[in-house]
């Protein structure tokens, strides 16, 4: 006896297979693996689904979003422009910021879009200063004049710069009050990279003031858009500087190879401070002589990066709109997790180290809540914690860390609400670890809330 399994998504049915109830782990048809993008890599997603059936319907879901966001794309040239462009450079942003209403919505937008762009200046490497300390200085004044474009970056980022005038006429159609938080905060970011394109990243306090001026400007510019949107009290410039930060430090933790690689020359954000009690050039954590000092230097990261946790539960827990929330929560959802795959992780110093798309999927789904927060960072904070060895120099204070957010989050009094990210591996899983390359016995899932 077949049964049909029907899953309603955006308010359209779609029968997504038949099964017998004898078998355990659906098998997408060709139909669906095209539709959740599996055909480009047929094997590796399709294995991956196999070990990870429950992945399937947030991969669809998130699919399906994805399409459901490209058709809501506005018919004006301008604005067309900024939303096809987003959901090029970052998809899942994309995904979320479709939660906000119309007018925030378009805010975000133009915002992430000239911070992108500025970004992208900055981060060409092959822009002399002298040219591009002018334009980052300038670059807030820029977005006011409807035909001003300069062409650095490569591929997306290369099609937003020779086509900045759409962004600047957009940022020109938005109320007064978001164009002056964004202007401040371009303004802001742009003399804080000028400043760093001279000056070394070497000491902590360093590394804190350069996260402050590309990532936690960012906290401060979007605190400013929800108070403009009449959604949100102004949050405290300390608690949104944190919310930068957090994702900032693990963004550079994560990315350390493709930076140490970056032709033709490398950009690099680890402090001396740091890097250098365990070796004498920054570039020597990649070779492979050096892995044991190398994973001592990304745990002394990754510690340091916690200390931000505590003010982003903060910040999280007094947003009260429900779109916000959601598109404040999912990114430092996604920053807990990837921290803990970074952590003790060799494959930081060889190759690409990220959640697999099933896992990202599901944090997008299923991060509506505070209760979903706390379990989520009371998971990942205790995946992270029995990956520390005690031998590590740095293990008491990491475990502090990790022992300081375990108590929020159980004081919270919502942890027996949640769906938990972290089961314990069963003898016979062959994949012992939803994470790539962790070594720990532990199954990143969501499972039954815990009693």
């Amino acid at each position: 006896m077949h049964t049909h399994i029907v899953l309603y998504i955006l308010g359209y049915p779609f029968t997504l297979f038949s099964k017998k109830s004898t078998i355990q782990s659906p098998i997408p048809s060709p139909f669906h693996r095209r539709l959740l993008g599996l055909e480009q890599c047929k094997m590796g997603s399709l294995g991956a689904i196999l070990r990870h059936p429950d992945d399937f319907y947030p991969l669809l879901k998130l699919k399906m979003a994805a399409r459901h966001a490209e058709k809501q794309i506005p018919p004006e040239p301008h604005w067309g422009f900024c939303y096809t462009l987003l959901h090029k450079v970052s998809r899942s942003f994309a995904i979320v910021i479709q939660q906000l209403g119309t007018e925030l919505r378009n805010a975000v937008c133009i915002f992430y879009l000239v911070l992108r762009a500025l970004d992208t200046v900055e981060d060409d490497t092959s822009i002399p200063t002298e040219v591009k300390v002018p334009i980052l200085m300038a670059f807030h004044r820029h977005i006011y004049d409807r035909d001003w474009h300069f062409s650095c970056g490569t591929k997306d980022y290369k099609v937003l710069m020779d086509q900045f005038h759409l962004v600047s006429t957009a940022f020109l159609e938005l109320g007064r009050g978001y164009q002056e938080a964004i202007e401040d905060i371009t303004m802001r970011m742009g003399a804080g990279m000028a400043k760093f394109i001279c000056k070394e990243v070497e000491t902590n306090d360093d590394y804190d003031e350069y996260c402050h001026y590309v990532a936690g400007l960012v906290g401060l510019g979007l605190s400013k858009l929800f108070h403009a949107s009449g959604l949100k009290d102004l949050a405290s410039d300390s608690l949104s500087n944190s919310m930068g930060l957090f994702l900032q430090k693990t963004n550079i933790i994560r990315d350390y190879l493709e930076d140490i690689n970056e032709i033709p020359m490398s950009r690099m954000f680890w402090p001396h401070q740091i890097w250098s009690k365990y070796v004498n050039k920054l570039e020597d954590l990649k070779y492979e002589e050096n892995s044991v000092k190398a994973v001592q230097c990304l745990n002394d990261m990754v510690t340091n990066a916690l200390i931000h946790v505590d003010d982003c539960l903060k910040y999280m827990s007094a947003l009260r709109d429900p779109a916000i929330f959601r598109f404040c929560a999912i990114p430092q959802v996604m920053a807990i997790g990837t921290l803990a795959l970074c952590y003790n992780n060799i494959e930081v110093f060889r190759g690409v180290v990220k959640m697999r798309r099933g896992l990202t999927a599901k944090v997008i789904d299923r991060t509506r809540t505070m209760s979903d927060v706390y379990g989520a960072f009371f998971d990942f904070s205790c995946m992270l914690k029995s990956k520390v060895n005690k031998n590590d120099p740095n293990a008491t204070k990491t475990l502090s860390s990790l022992e300081a957010v375990l108590k929020t989050c159980r004081d919270s009094g919502t942890l027996n609400k949640r769906k938990a990210y972290i089961i314990r591996s069963q003898p016979s899983c062959s994949d012992c670890c939803s994470f790539h390359h962790t070594g720990y016995p532990f199954c990143i899932s969501f499972c039954k809330p815990i009693n």
